[in-house]
């Protein structure tokens, strides 16, 4: 957990607004850090936690929650933490070793015409069993979803339409109806293609109309630079009347090995 980004951001474990969704972006950068951030910042928090994980292993985000002062197996061990690990259910699936295997989360690896639905149903089960469906020996905060990233459903034959969906129903249930979170990443590392409309960036417009908050990574315009690893683009989209309410902030970060520094631009003395 960054505490200078949660200074950035006016937020805290334990006073942080509810019904956020919120959007991390990059390209050509690595916004993965921010992952971790709000994985570790949830877990703090209380709140009970669904990973939709489709890039790295339990073993990589635990290894780097254990450096941010979080335990990823205490907290799958008490039933705070779900974690989907992607990559193995989809090896299941496309790799099958029997007749039951991979999970039915993950259906639309055996046809992709089907959607996520079966994803959504997954989801919805554990965030609203975190609310008051089960007995639990510990009382949850608001439950939290969080997907690194959703741009590697379309190079599983899913459709931008067909994850916007997905996106809609989660926010609808999620942060509508039960004031939880989302915090969802996309990557975007081709160039846009005006006339492809089931790129990366064709979601990232999508998603941006329905978030709250987006954090988009990008490298730094002069280029590589030693002490300063890229700049976070901090847009706050907030409704006011028949309105909406857009402030953005630039700022230049460095990644540490247990944590990250934030610079207003220009206020660094390595890039001015």
């Amino acid at each position: 957990m960054y505490t200078e980004l949660n200074s950035i951001l006016n937020t805290s474990p334990e006073s942080f607004t509810k019904g956020d969704f919120i959007l991390l972006s990059d390209k050509q950068s690595d916004a993965s850090f921010l992952i971790h951030h709000f994985l570790s910042f949830y877990l703090r928090a209380k709140c009970k936690v669904c990973f939709l994980a489709m890039v790295q292993s339990f073993s990589h985000y635990s290894t780097v929650s254990q450096r941010l002062g979080v335990s990823l197996a205490q907290a799958k061990e008490k039933g705070q933490l779900v974690f989907l690990e992607g990559l193995q259910e989809s090896l299941s699936i496309l790799i099958p070793q029997d007749e039951h295997t991979g999970s039915q989360a993950m259906n639309f690896l055996r046809d992709p015409k089907l959607g996520l639905q079966d994803l959504y149903e997954f989801v919805s089960s554990k965030v609203k069993r975190s609310c008051g469906g089960e007995a639990e020996s510990e009382e949850w905060g608001p439950p939290v979803l969080l997907v690194d990233d959703l741009s590697v459903l379309l190079t599983l034959g899913v459709t931008v339409g067909a994850v916007l969906d997905f996106s809609h129903y989660c926010q609808a249930t999620i942060c509508s109806k039960l004031q939880g979170n989302m915090v969802m990443l996309v990557r975007c590392d081709q160039e846009e293609d005006e006339g492809d409309n089931e790129s990366p960036a064709c979601l990232l417009k999508g998603l941006t109309h329905q978030s709250s908050l987006t954090l988009d990574v990008q490298g730094l315009p002069t280029g590589y630079c030693r002490d300063i690893h890229g700049q976070v683009e901090v847009c706050w989209q907030r409704r006011q009347g028949d309105g909406q309410n857009t402030q953005n902030k630039l700022f230049q970060y460095k990644v540490h090995d247990k944590g990250a520094s934030f610079f207003a631009r220009g206020t660094s003395s390595a890039v001015l």
